[in-house]
């Protein structure tokens, strides 16, 4: 068993609320849309600084120059110079990371659709105020949220967001003090195996099924995709048909993240550390598409990655081209060759006989431990070879 430690831990929390539906919302939505506009005003005034000039434009010279603007627009007013700021910064990170990264494949940010864009940010708590209860106050109007739980900490920003179907949500950061608190072990150690049909396999023989929640929906995603499909964009019930599409959408991608949830809960529960391979999404999307976006392994690891941080677990990835899959668990013998459809395979060099994603989960954990200077007992690796 590992020992209980203390640990002090300095997080970041988000809460996300749903305002509900009122007619101060359309105001909600004025401000998206006008934050749409600056932000576009931004891009152009960016494209056309470097084409004249050759250079960068610094985003203190552009806060300079909109908070000038604002002063001569007034419907520009509307969006507080706190969430002006947020447009800025946020177009100037997008800029670094594309200079930074430079590749192939990789753009600069660009001119979005006012449809399309999606949300602003208030900072330091300007221009907002929670009055208690589910009551907020942002500029002159009072909304009202579904408060599901508690907000803790200091509140950093507030960020008003609108979905595709056009409901109003909240987000709320905050940075909550650093707290000394006991974290108990279970002296556990797991590694764990991805799969296109069982979505989890565990070092101890567990395997974890996904529930395909796409798989699962697509002849409603279906049906209405043909009833869009027959409207006129602009005209009779176009817009209530994608509507009834985008709910379809989300209360997939609810069920989805709901589900992760769950299952990021309770492996956190049943081990201190977790380890995992390194995947490469984007070349598995090449080679079979929609079943890996349904499973959505990406958004898993890093709803896993929140929970064992707030626990106090571990959770860490192997190399990528470490052969898991092609290496015997018993004797740590290498295959040259192991095509995809061989699910079981006999080890040439001690003859035993290795599932595939379980033996693959074997080395996980065993490499894992060994890069973070853990050991493992010989007779937990036997158990999880004679479940195998």
């Amino acid at each position: 068993m590992l020992p209980p430690y203390y640990s002090m831990v300095e997080e970041m929390r988000t809460y996300k609320f749903k305002l509900y539906e009122s007619k101060n919302n359309r105001y909600l939505k004025r401000t998206i849309n006008t934050s749409a506009v600056i932000y576009n005003h931004c891009i152009a005034l960016h494209k056309r600084y470097y084409r004249i000039f050759g250079k960068y434009l610094h985003p203190g010279q552009l806060k300079k120059h909109i908070a000038k603007l604002r002063k001569r627009i007034d419907w520009w007013k509307q969006v507080g110079s706190q969430a002006v700021q947020d447009i800025i910064e946020r177009i100037d990170r997008a800029y670094v990371a594309f200079f930074e990264r430079n590749k192939k494949g990789v753009r600069p940010p660009k001119f979005k659709k006012v449809k399309k864009y999606t949300s602003f940010t208030l900072k330091q708590v300007a221009g907002f105020k929670f009055l208690g209860g589910n009551s907020l106050k942002i500029g002159k109007r009072v909304y009202k949220f579904a408060k599901s739980r508690e907000i803790e900490g200091k509140i950093k920003t507030l960020t008003i967001k609108r979905d595709k179907i056009g409901d109003l949500f909240i987000t709320v950061v905050t940075d909550k003090e650093a707290e000394p608190g006991l974290r108990f072990t279970t002296g556990k150690i797991a590694g764990f195996d991805f799969g296109l049909k069982t979505f989890l396999t565990s070092s101890d023989g567990e395997e974890i099924q996904s529930p395909l929640f796409l798989k699962k929906g697509m002849r409603e995603i279906k049906r209405l995709n043909k009833i869009l499909s027959r409207k006129r964009e602009g005209y009779g019930n176009w817009n209530q048909a994608r509507i009834a599409l985008a709910k379809a959408h989300r209360n997939i991608a609810n069920q989805r993240r709901d589900w992760f949830w769950k299952l990021a809960n309770h492996l956190t529960d049943r081990y201190d550390y977790l380890f995992f391979e390194t995947l490469n999404i984007g070349a598995m999307k090449k080679l079979w598409g929609q079943k890996v976006s349904d499973l959505a392994f990406y958004e898993f690891t890093k709803i896993l990655e929140w929970v064992a941080k707030k626990k106090g677990k571990v959770v860490d990835y192997i190399d990528r081209w470490y052969p898991s899959s092609k290496t015997c668990s018993c004797c740590e013998h290498k295959l040259e060759k192991l095509p995809l459809d061989v699910r079981v395979w006999r080890c040439p060099n001690c003859k035993s006989v290795n599932n595939r994603d379980k033996n693959a989960a074997i080395n996980i954990k065993r490499v894992g431990a060994s890069t973070h200077g853990l050991q493992l007992l010989d007779r937990d690796l036997e158990i999880v070879r004679l479940i195998a």
